[in-house]
């Protein structure tokens, strides 16, 4: 139902206007009567109404200034009026408030019929136009978010948009940027996720940031990309970045790694994302769960770049000794160098994948295949820590297993090595070479080397200790032996004078003296 207020100061007019018009019939009511503007002014303010049907020559404030006054305020409200046949002129000029309809006195029941009818269609279809333009803007308010994070997908990938297109777009999306500089940020999850993580990855960081300085978000396969206003200071990015983070730890148990682009115009967003896919490159060197800058990759000039050199034979003849020690050393120099160098991930894997290779045919040969076939690991190495621990660890297990191999078969040798001397103790050639060129047929220095390590002696004070040690014995067990038959029998030969000078260096006596000895 459409609200009417009558407003004239004749009374007579007032009552049968009222009363000769069925106002249900054109869906309105008499909401009330007014004998001026003044009172219609007040009603109006009050009430609200839909339609006024308005003389025009009253006291106070005639229609024409109540006209004028109401459309100001309520611009919606139609207006009827009532002029006489030598104000009808005179009511045009009410035109330019949008008055159409105009009734000269005296008027009947069908002239006020036909007018209401007129403007009750005119307020259906200016209503039609409402309700359309409101389920429009519905409808938009549901598929904007779509639009905008369509939109930034491609602003940074396959669009090439200048100033102008910006500029419309930020009209249609209701987008300014206070300082004509915005910065890419770019989400990685680290390990295994649903889009739900996204989600709130980009929920977090709007919370975080703020709506008013993230301009536009989207994901990306498996990115999360906003778009904000430029942070002039770093370390309130820093601060923002880090709780976006941490709160999202909190809540779902995972990391995420953050790429940011440098400050820039927004004509410039697909060059800031291809900056933001470099950074993420470099989570390969410095880690998942880093928060990574243009300034974190900045090598200076790629062509002044020395190609990566690195000579494996000296560590791969120490995994084969079995030399842990040094082995675990060079590695952590050699990825060391490698962090150094900033290589893109993929060529950093294949120069690690040859020096493991050389690693790997340092083991056992019925265990290489093994090793070999876990090369396909690399492919699942997203930083440069986790292949390091791959190739350390399995390096060690060559490098360990090496070692137990040649202690054991060290030992024998030297276990050898002994027997031949307790047989040979008599024997006045008895010497290193003599054992390792006569009875082991092996490298005197190797074999003199590895008696000194197993032993803690050298070869010579060994054989020395052990033919004074069993004269001690001999002579406490006889009593009355003769020097030149101990030196005959522990191999001194015929020279019993050196053997007695030996004996007293290593005992503090001469034969005599300890065979006199309590």
């Amino acid at each position: 139902m459409y609200k009417v207020l009558l407003v004239d100061d004749e009374r007579i007019i007032v009552e049968g206007i009222s009363r000769t018009v069925d106002w249900n019939a054109f869906h309105t009511e008499l909401a009330g009567t007014a004998r001026n503007g003044l009172e219609a002014m007040a009603f109006i303010e009050a009430n609200l109404p839909d339609i006024v049907i308005s003389d025009i020559k009253m006291p106070g404030m005639n229609g024409l200034q109540l006209v004028e006054k109401v459309y100001e305020r309520y611009p919606h409200i139609v207006f009827i009026l009532l002029s006489g046949f030598s104000e009808f002129d005179y009511a045009r000029s009410a035109m330019q408030y949008g008055v159409k309809h105009y009734l000269l006195k005296p008027c009947n029941e069908n002239t006020i019929t036909d007018a209401l009818t007129e403007v009750i269609a005119e307020l259906e279809k200016e209503q039609s136009k409402e309700n359309f333009m409101l389920n429009i803007q519905k409808e938009l308010s549901k598929v904007l978010p779509h639009a905008k994070e369509q939109f930034l997908k491609e602003l940074v990938t396959n669009k090439t948009y200048g100033q102008r297109d910006w500029d419309d777009y930020g009209n249609l999306f209701h987008l300014t940027i206070e300082n004509d500089k915005v910065q890419l940020l770019l989400f990685q999850i680290e390990g295994n996720f649903e889009f739900e993580h996204m989600f709130a990855v980009k929920n977090i960081a709007q919370d975080v940031i703020g709506s008013s300085n993230v301009l536009l978000s989207t994901t990306i396969g498996k990115h999360v990309l906003l778009l904000i206003e430029a942070v002039a200071e770093a370390d309130q990015l820093f601060v923002w970045l880090n709780e976006i983070k941490k709160t999202f730890s909190t809540y779902y148990k995972m990391d995420a790694t953050v790429a940011v682009s440098d400050a820039g115009a927004i004509i410039h967003a697909r060059k800031m994302y291809r900056d933001t896919l470099e950074c993420l490159n470099y989570q390969f060197y410095l880690g998942e769960g880093s928060i990574i800058t243009q300034k974190d990759v900045e090598r200076g000039d790629d062509s002044a770049l020395k190609p990566f050199f690195y000579d494996e034979e000296p560590l791969s003849m120490h995994v084969k000794s079995g030399d842990w020690s040094f082995v675990h050393a060079e590695l952590q120099n050699y990825f060391r160098l490698l962090a150094d160098s900033r290589m893109d991930m993929h060529l950093s894997k294949s120069y690690v994948i040859p020096l493991y290779i050389s690693i790997v045919r340092q083991g056992k040969p019925e265990e290489i295949n093994d090793y070999l076939k876990k090369i396909a690991s690399f492919d699942q190495f997203t930083t440069l820590r986790a292949t390091e621990q791959f190739v350390t660890e399995n390096a060690e297990k060559i490098c360990l297993n090496n070692f137990h191999t040649h202690s054991k078969k060290h030992s024998s040798i030297i276990h050898k090595m002994i027997l031949v001397i307790e047989e040979h103790i008599s024997n006045p050639a008895l010497s290193l070479n003599w054992v390792a060129s006569e009875i082991l047929y092996m490298n005197a220095d190797y074999l003199g080397k590895l008696f000194k390590k197993e032993t803690g002696e050298k070869f010579s004070n060994y054989v020395v200790r052990l033919r004074m040690d069993k004269a001690m014995e001999e002579i406490e067990r006889t009593g009355d032996v003769k020097v030149f038959e101990l030196a005959e029998k522990f191999g001194f030969g015929d020279n019993p004078q050196y053997f007695s000078q030996v004996f007293k260096k290593h005992t503090g006596f001469t034969p005599s003296e300890y065979k006199r000895s309590p």
